[in-house]
């Protein structure tokens, strides 16, 4: 049986965990502060502790530091709702087993529990990372859900030197990704190489990569380092991997993994102690089954892999995105603001640019109000591009109809009484005249082919065009 300490001032978490663990086996203590945690743990030693961040008087972090002290190896986890980037990091570095976001379910916080008290063993044996700079404040910024994962799967890797594989779609922050883990790891003090593959011709990437030897061909009258080699012991950043060549592949999976690089036009490899963080807006076991990208590299890349969400699944991030992005222009100057109407339109886009997308439209807006506040006129008009969204046809098409369904269903405008149509009446009002227009134009005009086409009756169609004006 564990004894488990329980910090945190909300009673129903404390009395949740209590019944939960109780019933596991456990003993249970439980403190409303940090203060009374260090007093009960300095009577006894706990086996495992659940810490929360806010607290009232010291704070779970700082707390963190003084427990440690007083309960050695065993591992404590972090608890807090208002997470980002540095508070995560903060965790981790300070030596915490893991990191919970709230809210969270106790079945599954009771499962990192277990296996926090099973690997108290192999913790002790473990090498801690330096603490991070307290003081770096990265440009990643959100509180939700999704978000918070990223936050620690980042504070969990950056400690250590296994390849990151991030994937995400374009505009969603991969490189901010690659950028904090470099920021927040021990290689802080080493060069951050960034490298754009899209941007390199096919041509030159191998020696851009890897260097070249003087005469390795026309033009190379001097020896001249690769961007590898030029990293050190920093982070190279690849940037759109996918888009490197087979041939090119070979030799990055042999530097990866052998600390080597062997420039062109020469035989000696040079020793190299680069960390590599790769990043791709393509799915890359599409491209391994096109033939196209080696799965060796494949699994060497994605030995840690943080997936980045959209901005359409973090939607509770836009107004902190875009407050951050307005007081960027304004040079942290004045007190410009977000109408509830203008800030309303950027919650229901669909952004299928992302975070870019956004960024772009607020600073357009910034530019073109004039007064302290930014309305909705302000905004450019959303990219409705088909090539822009993600997915396949279906998907667009889903996503569209939920973006129509949303602006419905929340502009006063449009609300209506029993004596109008409902949303779905005027959702079709919307849809069926194109799809009645297209069909019968794929079909010549024959209205009995373009009826079985739709499944329908021809009655039904003709009643339908008359009411559209089609017929």
């Amino acid at each position: 049986m564990s004894h488990v300490l329980i910090v945190d001032d909300e009673p129903g978490i404390c009395w949740g965990f209590r019944e939960l663990l109780t019933d596991e086996g456990h003993q249970v203590s439980v403190a409303s502060s940090a203060e009374a945690a260090l007093e009960l743990a300095d009577t006894t030693t706990p086996d495992a502790v659940l810490l929360d961040v806010r607290l009232p008087g010291m704070d779970g972090l700082t707390a963190l530091e003084h427990l440690r002290k007083r309960v050695g190896d065993a591992p404590i986890i972090v608890m807090t709702a208002f997470g980002n980037l540095e508070t995560a990091c903060r965790a981790v570095d300070s030596g915490a087993f893991d990191y919970l976001t709230k809210p969270f379910d106790l079945e599954e916080a009771v499962t990192v529990l277990q296996r926090a008290l099973s690997s108290v063993s192999r913790s002790a044996e473990g090498e801690g990372a330096a603490p991070a700079d307290s003081t770096v404040e990265g440009p990643l910024i959100g509180r939700s859900p999704a978000m918070q994962e990223v936050f620690k799967q980042i504070a969990v890797v950056a400690r250590g030197d296994v390849p990151v594989l991030v994937t995400g779609e374009s505009g969603t922050g991969k490189e901010l990704v690659s950028r904090a883990i470099h920021d927040h790891g021990p290689r802080r003090n080493e060069p951050y190489v960034p490298v754009f593959l899209a941007a390199l011709s096919p041509s030159v990437i191998e020696s851009e990569l890897f260097g070249h030897a003087r005469g390795a061909f026309t033009g190379a009258d001097h020896d001249r380092r690769g961007l590898l080699e030029l990293a050190g012991n920093g982070t190279v950043f690849l940037d759109e991997i996918g888009d490197v060549p087979l041939d090119v592949q070979v030799k990055l999976l042999r530097a990866i993994e052998h600390q080597e690089v062997v420039p062109v036009g020469s035989v000696r490899p040079r020793p190299t102690g680069f960390r590599v963080v790769a990043a791709t807006h393509r799915s890359i076991p599409d491209l391994i089954a096109a033939g196209t990208f080696r799965e060796d590299l494949y699994f060497r890349l994605n030995v840690f892999h943080i997936v980045v969400p959209p901005l359409r699944e973090r939607r509770d991030d836009i107004p902190l995105l875009a407050g951050h992005f307005l007081r960027q222009v304004d040079r942290g100057e004045g007190q410009r603001q977000f109408t509830d109407r203008a800030m309303q339109e950027l919650r229901e886009r669909p952004w299928h640019g992302n975070v870019r997308e956004l960024r772009n439209a607020v600073e357009r807006a910034a530019v073109i109000a004039r007064g302290a506040w930014i309305d909705r006129e302000h905004l450019p008009p959303p990219m409705l591009t088909a090539d822009a969204q993600p997915g396949t046809g279906e998907d667009r098409l889903q996503q569209l109809v939920a973006d129509w369904t949303r602006k419905a269903l929340s502009d006063p405008d449009t609300q209506t009484d029993d004596d109008e149509p409902g949303t779905y009446e005027r959702f079709l009002e919307e849809v069926e005249p194109a799809l009645l227009r297209t069909v019968l134009e794929e079909c010549d005009g024959n209205r009995a082919a373009a009826a079985r086409r739709l499944g329908m009756h021809r009655s039904t169609l003709r009643q339908k065009l008359r009411r559209y004006g089609l017929d």
